[in-house]
């Protein structure tokens, strides 16, 4: 179905803009929070009908707001930062005084915001802001954009095409997934795998079991890759050079150096994906890709590690295939 089409897509490069925002703000490296700012107040627009404009080009650096729609008499607010305290230092900010009867929206880029809409904040200005209602994260767009009419989730899926890349070139995925396995794989061993269902409730539990909710964006958008590695490492199988367990190797031994650093877990999983990025470039065998390629292979690789319960503790009873 073309329905089923567009949202996959629109899905999986909103949510890649968002994991990409994420580890930039990691290393400091700020630019696409500027660059999306824009790109976001379309993407509204869009969707809710409004005129936003990015404030920062009518007027630079406006402290606390980032669009604003005159017709609508809308202010939003777009951060990588997802915490009440972020939403209250906004509506504190002096210039909200200049937008009586206006209505604040909050726009976090990065996390689900299903717990600040529960709280209660801090407004000493009065502006419109209902939190149930005005915080916009990516699983309330997407939420929307699932229930569009077809017609408009087309337009929307060129918009979302146009300003964020083309499809996800899957022949270029497997071929990069079976070099990087190549690389990563240096030891002839023997394991069966097949491709069962992953179990999505599973995996969630394991995710809170190991405080990597902030690593949750990463996860879902990688998962749906496990069928895919699956094939690859079955194809090697097949052949009689295995490559899956030495993969799961490198991958644990990072894990475990990486742990005897006493860093966060959601540093650990995200150092273990720098690592590898290291390892394969560093690698004699290595035949330069695009670096956002190298990376996605290897957020899949580490992504399905995790599934496949190879890194991170598993929760008592953990099963991450669904029973037949």
């Amino acid at each position: 179905m073309n329905r089923s089409r567009y949202f996959n897509y629109i899905e999986e490069r909103i949510n890649f803009l968002s994991y990409r925002i994420e580890r930039r703000g990691k290393i400091n490296l700020l630019d696409l929070n500027i660059y999306s700012e824009t790109f976001f107040a379309d993407m509204i627009n869009m969707l809710l009908g409004y005129k936003l404009e990015n404030a920062n080009i009518i007027k630079q650096n406006v402290e606390g707001i980032d669009l604003i729609d005159h017709v609508n008499k809308v202010v939003a607010q777009v951060s990588a930062t997802n915490t009440k305290q972020k939403i209250e230092n906004s509506l504190k900010k002096e210039i909200i005084k200049k937008y009586k009867g206006y209505r604040f929206i909050f726009i976090p880029i990065v996390g689900e915001a299903d717990a600040l809409r529960e709280k209660a904040f801090r407004n000493p200005y009065g502006i419109k802001f209902n939190p149930e209602e005005d915080i916009y994260d990516i699983k309330s767009i997407l939420n929307i954009v699932i229930n569009m009419k077809i017609g408009k989730q087309q337009n929307f899926y060129t918009f979302i095409r146009d300003e964020l890349g083309n499809d996800v070139d899957l022949v270029k995925v497997d071929t990069n997934l079976a070099a990087i396995i190549n690389i990563l794989s240096k030891e002839n061993l023997v394991n069966v795998t097949d491709s069962p269902e992953i179990n999505h409730f599973e995996i969630n539990r394991k995710i809170e079991f190991n405080n990597l909710n902030n690593a949750k964006g990463t996860i879902d958008l990688y998962k749906i890759y496990y069928s895919k590695l699956d094939e690859k490492y079955t194809e090697f199988d097949k052949l009689g050079v295995n490559k899956s367990l030495s993969v799961f190797s490198v991958l644990s031994n990072q894990y475990i150096k990486l742990q005897n650093e006493n860093k966060e877990d959601s540093d650990i999983f995200y150092s273990i994906i720098n690592n590898v990025i290291e390892i394969i470039q560093k690698s004699k065998n290595y035949v330069e890709i695009p670096y956002e390629e190298l990376e996605m292979c290897v957020c899949i690789i580490v992504v399905d590690a995790f599934i496949r319960c190879k890194i991170f503790k598993n929760p008592e009873g953990y099963n991450h295939v669904v029973a037949r």
